[in-house]
């Protein structure tokens, strides 16, 4: 059986085709800088659509989606009510959730009948405590919209974990270990047994490190000052937070690190401002 696995980033689009159950990679490909100045993938779509056009055989297909809230703790099979599951997380999620929606809407399209799975980030964290996932506002937030901390990049914690136990030689419920997950988004998590017990994204993988185009922690009434400052609405406050931060925002030039390098070696300081900030 043939299983197309697909990663929608917040800027590119990670594929490999598995021959199951042999676990054979039959196929592999990586699309990036979506959306970027100068790239000939506008969006998500676009660039799906690409690899879907050149991968045949394809069985089933599974996604990797950011955001599920408390509502998805497992692997789904994708139907209409995943979907608009998916879509009301975009709100919390919206660099993310509307390119893993791309990739799902995709598949339907060009691979009509063929069966497709979910798999959430936020899955993983579900063991973390009530202690460490509520925030100190008032609880009702909590109870009637679902405001906590719901942490990000599950899959890749639960599998840097499990391959740290392999290469230790160490039961993965006798460890207490520190993952990273650094890319264009970045997160650190805490496993104790195999258990994520707390990570640094929060509510949306906004909150935690400084990340390629995402602030990670700020003071929060900066959010209110800036936007009476620089009179910004809503949206825009959003779109400064999600897009023109981080890396991106501090050095002016790029949210690549290796462009940085380049240019704090060629002498530029806040290309190697903005090294620094991330280390």
């Amino acid at each position: 059986m043939d299983i197309l696995v697909i990663n929608s980033g917040s800027s590119s689009i990670k594929f490999k085709l598995f021959q199951m159950p042999e676990e054979r990679l039959v196929a592999k490909g990586l699309i990036e800088h979506i959306g970027e100045a100068g790239s000939r993938f506008t969006d998500h779509y676009s660039g799906l659509k690409v690899i879907l056009d050149k991968v045949d055989g394809v069985q089933a297909v599974g996604h990797r989606v950011v955001h599920g809230a408390e509502k998805f703790k497992k692997p789904v099979i994708v139907d209409t009510g995943v979907i608009r599951g998916i879509k009301k997380c975009c709100a919390i999620a919206p660099l993310h959730n509307p390119a893993n929606l791309s990739g799902i809407l995709a598949c339907q399209r060009l691979l009509p009948g063929v069966k497709q799975v979910a798999v959430f980030d936020t899955a993983f964290h579900q063991s973390i405590p009530a202690h460490a996932y509520i925030y100190g506002l008032p609880y009702d937030y909590y109870q009637r919209q679902g405001i906590r901390k719901y942490g990000f990049h599950g899959t890749s914690h639960h599998y840097v974990a499990l391959e740290a136990s392999r290469i230790l030689k160490k039961p993965l419920n006798k460890l207490k270990l520190i993952t990273c997950h650094l890319g264009n988004g970045c997160s650190i998590t805490a496993i104790d047994k195999g258990s994520s017990i707390d990570t640094s994204m929060g509510f949306t993988p906004l909150e935690g490190l400084v990340m390629g185009t995402r602030c990670g922690d700020i003071d929060p009434a900066l959010v209110t000052y800036i936007m009476r400052k620089h009179k910004l609405d809503i949206k825009q406050m959003e779109a400064v937070l999600n897009k023109e931060s981080g890396l991106k925002g501090v050095s002016g030039i790029s949210n690549d690190m290796r462009r940085l390098e380049a240019k704090a070696k060629a002498g530029n300081k806040r290309a190697g401002l903005a090294i620094d900030i991330f280390i």
